[in-house]
């Protein structure tokens, strides 16, 4: 898609629909006009919540199998459009190629996913002591307000709303203000080219002024039936709050500050390319980020200089070029909070092992050694690529640390000893947790999220369903339920 460009507008009841306002989608990478985005408020939310409402009665009656058959046409476009992703994502979000690649197959295969459960099943046989047949049965809700992130803007917007879709919701998706394009109507030019019917599935977006306007409506509309969102934990603590208000459902996956615990018998080699891979991958700006590597001492001083090396020959800069692994931050104000938190750590006595440079929003890979529990850097999630290297003695010792936090979203142990790794992961207060591997996860069908402060319910699969449906009991009686004599 050429640069400098004003968008066709929001995509309401399957047509592209103009706006007063628009709003710079700026690339991050040189500061440039990106494209003009139409900048919408209240009214526009209510037009494409009503659009989505009166689609729903035909959706929901549709056959799965005809559901299922449009996600995987989805899909196939997605997969033809790949090229196009790509480059957008690289000119809007600041991703490195391998990034925008990853997204563009894994997008697809969410769709498949998402079509494959058109065909799982939605209810329960239940046994009944007076011989009624009992059923409990899942219904869609109707209308879902999809809020989705500027970091995978792919991934995290198609999860938030394909399995929604798939159980017969209508859809309401606003992206980041960030991402309008490549995180929602890019969507909208596949689902449409798809065939899916007008109101099905609508997109809007808006400046960041206007942001708190908008997403009040996506909660507070009656048509509305539950929320979809993800991204930082103040904005989805207001949302999970304000859908609570209004008894409605609200799947919130939220910020992190996860671990890799490396035990003193884990494989070198493996270990430290997933702590490269976990910390600065996307700049660290990943809600799975490994944010802290927990070391066991007595291979903290091999592991922190083979770490290093790695780090070291991570390439920066534009990600137009796609020898630069690590691209910019998203704006600047993500570029002020990690400087705050570095800054914090240096003065408060961490050592800069390598990294700590900043130019402009491009932030070298960094690690920092002596962090404190007193630093912003070890309790706030830092969402760059700044990753602190912290020492332990006992399993007991990696778990406490692992724990000493609010978040509990996604957790990595490496060792060699799968029993001892299945039992500290049982014992660390996280939603996920992978041995032998990165806290950086994620598969279409799996039941993704976390706990404490890193959210609240489950993305993927089956999950999905469960969060965006009904379950009504039903029953069928024959004659055999007695009634007092009395009546």
């Amino acid at each position: 898609m050429p640069q400098t460009q004003t968008l066709r507008g929001m995509y309401i009841g399957g047509q592209w629909v103009q706006t007063a306002r628009r709003f710079a989608d700026i690339n991050p990478s040189t500061g440039t006009l990106y494209a003009e985005a139409p900048d919408g408020a209240r009214p526009e939310a209510r037009m494409a919540i009503e659009a989505a409402h009166a689609a729903f009665k035909g959706w929901a009656a549709m056959k799965y199998t005809q559901r299922a058959h449009l996600l995987h046409k989805a899909a196939d476009i997605w997969e033809r459009r790949a090229p196009d992703y790509i480059a957008a994502a690289q000119a809007e979000g600041g991703g490195w190629v391998g990034k925008g690649a990853f997204e563009a197959h894994y997008v697809a295969e969410v769709f498949r996913s998402a079509a494959a459960a058109c065909y799982h099943n939605l209810g329960e046989i239940l046994p009944s002591e007076y011989g009624k047949f009992s059923t409990a049965v899942r219904y869609p809700m109707g209308v879902i307000s999809v809020i989705s992130p500027w970091n995978f803007q792919g991934i995290l917007t198609a999860r938030g709303f394909a399995f929604a879709l798939a159980a017969g919701n209508t859809i309401v998706l606003k992206p980041s203000e960030d991402t309008p394009y490549s995180g929602g109507f890019y969507f909208a030019e596949i689902l449409h080219e798809a065939g899916f019917a007008p109101g099905v599935f609508n997109v809007i977006t808006c400046a960041r002024e206007n942001v708190g306007a908008m997403g009040d409506e996506m909660i507070e509309h009656p048509y509305v039936k539950g929320i979809s969102f993800t991204g930082s934990t103040p904005v989805g603590r207001s949302i999970a709050a304000k859908a609570g208000a209004h008894l409605k459902k609200a799947c919130v996956e939220l910020g992190g500050k996860d671990s890799l615990i490396i035990l003193e018998d884990a494989e070198m080699e493996r270990a430290t390319q997933a702590a490269n891979f976990g910390s600065f991958m996307h700049q660290g700006q990943i809600c799975m980020s490994v944010e802290k590597v927990l070391v066991q001492e007595s291979i903290y001083p091999e592991f922190l200089a083979r770490f290093a090396e790695r780090a070291a020959r991570l390439k920066v800069g534009d990600t137009a070029d796609k020898s630069n692994v690590i691209g910019p931050l998203i704006n600047d104000r993500q570029v002020a909070r990690v400087k705050a938190q570095l800054d914090d750590a240096i003065a408060r006595g961490a050592r800069v092992i390598v990294g700590g440079g900043i130019n402009g929003r491009f932030v070298e890979p960094t690690i920092l050694a002596d962090v404190t529990p007193d630093m912003l850097v070890y309790r706030d999630e830092t969402f760059g690529p700044v990753v602190p290297v912290i020492p332990f003695a006992t399993d007991e010792d990696a778990i406490a640390i692992n724990n000493d936090t609010e978040y509990g979203l996604s957790a990595g142990v490496f060792t060699a000893n799968e029993a001892r790794a299945l039992d500290i992961a049982r014992r660390l207060e996280t939603g996920m947790c992978h041995v032998n591997c990165s806290s950086v996860n994620d598969e279409p069908h799996v039941p993704f999220g976390g706990s404490k402060a890193s959210g609240l319910g489950r993305h993927g699969g089956r999950w999905s369903i469960e969060t965006f449906t009904e379950t009504r009991w039903i029953t069928l009686d024959r004659g055999g339920r007695p009634y007092p004599p009395v009546f």
